[in-house]
């Protein structure tokens, strides 16, 4: 009998270093999809990884064999053991399984409740499975449902209505300091998606520069390209903070950036 499994972790239940570890490496995911399809009890899979969740759902014959799996499977993309993690993880099985995934493409289980980036992280997601031949005829019924699910959400309630990503908190939190964000310098150390959403969120309310540094210097050039900004070198983090109002950092770095 086939048994559908979700096994994760999230901001709740675990801290940001054990999400870190399991996330690091930018090719873990086609890793996990190829194993997870080599896995002779694991059936169909669908890995999402983000910032503030891992979600593994698959469809198995053994669930006892498929978690065991998993588990090691997150040790080596993690390459911890599993003993520091396990007790981070939650295990779904069948219509909880189910519940939980359409409650997280809902956005009900997000750190802020109604952004809508984890849609279209689960959809990318899920296009990386069917690319990568993981996803079958279960899954991918029960991720067309999901979206279908996410999409009622949003449309028949008011989830949307108020601050629904942590980049659009931070503009609001800074609006708050300053009263007005016009004619304001800002630096961003970090050049990924948090980075391009609070920029986006900046300009429409009048900042005057946007200046860029992250560790691939060319990633700030592309960014920074977008919105007419800066790009800088990293090394040149410390002599910009006296000169701009505003800070954002959002890396993937395992040490501290400003000290």
């Amino acid at each position: 009998m086939i048994t559908i499994l979700n096994i994760g972790m999230n901001h709740e239940t675990a801290p940001v270093k054990i999400r870190e570890c399991l996330a690091a490496e930018p090719d873990n995911n086609k890793k996990a999809l190829i194993f997870m399809r080599e896995t002779d009890c694991i059936k169909e899979s669908v890995f999402l990884s983000t910032c503030n969740r891992i979600e593994i759902l698959c469809t198995t014959d053994d669930p006892s064999m498929a978690k065991k799996a998993i588990l090691e499977l997150m040790s080596k993309l993690g390459r911890l053991p599993v003993k520091d993690f396990i007790s981070n993880l939650y295990t779904y099985n069948d219509m909880e399984a189910v519940y939980h995934f359409f409650s997280v493409a809902s956005s009900l289980d997000s750190m802020i409740i109604g952004e809508p980036q984890i849609l279209g992280q689960i959809k990318k997601a899920y296009a990386e499975a069917t690319t990568n031949k993981s996803s079958g005829v279960i899954l991918n019924r029960l991720m067309h449902q999901t979206f279908h699910v996410a999409k009622k959400v949003r449309t028949e309630t008011g989830i949307c209505e108020s601050a629904v990503s942590i980049s659009y908190a931070a503009v609001e939190l800074a609006k708050k300091i300053f009263n007005t964000l016009e004619g304001k310098k800002v630096l961003f150390i970090g050049a990924g998606e948090m980075a391009e959403l609070a920029a986006r969120h900046l300009m429409k309310q009048g900042i005057n520069s946007i200046r860029i540094a992250n560790r691939t210097f060319n990633n700030a050039l592309k960014l920074a390209a977008l919105f007419d900004g800066n790009a800088i070198l990293f090394e040149e983090i410390d002599s910009q903070l006296s000169e701009v109002d505003i800070v954002l950092t959002s890396t993937a770095s395992p040490q501290y950036i400003i000290t």
